[in-house]
């Protein structure tokens, strides 16, 4: 669910931050990016799919 992966990444990103931890800062930002293709993608799919 992209919209469940969006915000774990937000929050792996907040923690990293506040832990000065670079590395899940990082992963937060790839978890949003990847929700982000996933809500593009689906966005795509639907406008096929309106008849």
């Amino acid at each position: 669910m992209p919209a469940a992966q969006d915000i774990a990444g937000k929050a792996k990103e907040a923690i990293g931050k506040a832990t000065d931890n670079d590395k899940l800062v990082a992963e937060g930002k790839a978890d949003q990016t990847t929700a982000d293709a996933k809500k593009a993608g689906e966005n795509v799919k639907d406008a096929f799919n309106k008849d």
